[in-house]
């Protein structure tokens, strides 16, 4: 554990954006076909902490909502993005969803999670919110943006999220940016752990 607590309650956008950006260097896998669902969700299962993000196709016109597009589960090496409007929200994701003993990191996850739920109704265990739990090393911010900021001292790009999630392939750039921002939860949590929660003024 470090010493002291050196965090910031609260970050401008201007001095976030001056950060050096934080991207994921590891695996990308997509899962588009019914058939790999199993392996990935193997593989994670074997794993005691991942990143948990979601994405949604956004949509430009006043009640035109979209169901979630992406689901993202990522190890410090691996990252799984489960492309849901191709896939079925099967059953062992349900139970990677499920299980207690494997730590899942997000920011915002009653909202993913109440995403999740307009496909299929299941259980969640063993979720951590980054935005619930910050405020006790005294971080005042609730985006993954400025959460990684102040915790890390770089930036998470949003360039691609409101890009089209469902289209027939995702590019590169999306990603890469739907990787990092399930992985870099994990960062974040993993910092907070090593950091004493009182602040030093």
């Amino acid at each position: 554990m470090s010493t002291i607590n050196t965090f910031t309650d609260k970050i401008s956008n201007e001095r976030t954006a001056l950060l050096p950006a934080i991207e994921f260097r590891g695996e990308i896998r997509i899962v588009d076909h019914e058939r790999d669902i199993a392996e990935a969700c193997k593989y994670l299962a074997q794993q005691p902490l991942l990143g948990f993000d979601t994405e949604t196709r956004p949509s430009f016109r006043p009640g035109v909502a979209y169901r979630v597009s992406l689901l993202q589960l990522s190890s410090p090496e691996r990252c799984y993005l489960f492309r849901l409007n191709k896939i079925p929200l099967a059953k062992p994701i349900l139970q990677l969803l499920a299980d207690r003993n494997i730590l899942k990191i997000g920011a915002d996850v009653s909202g993913d999670l109440r995403s999740l739920r307009q496909i299929r109704h299941f259980r969640d265990g063993g979720f951590v919110d980054l935005q619930t739990i910050a405020p006790e090393w005294g971080i005042a911010e609730k985006s993954l943006r400025k959460l990684s900021a102040i915790v890390l001292g770089q930036r998470v790009s949003k360039a691609q999220r409101l890009s089209n999630w469902e289209a027939a392939a995702l590019t590169d750039k999306q990603r890469l940016y739907a990787a990092t921002d399930a992985w870099v939860c994990t960062r974040i949590y993993e910092r907070l752990q090593r950091t004493p929660k009182t602040r030093n003024n």
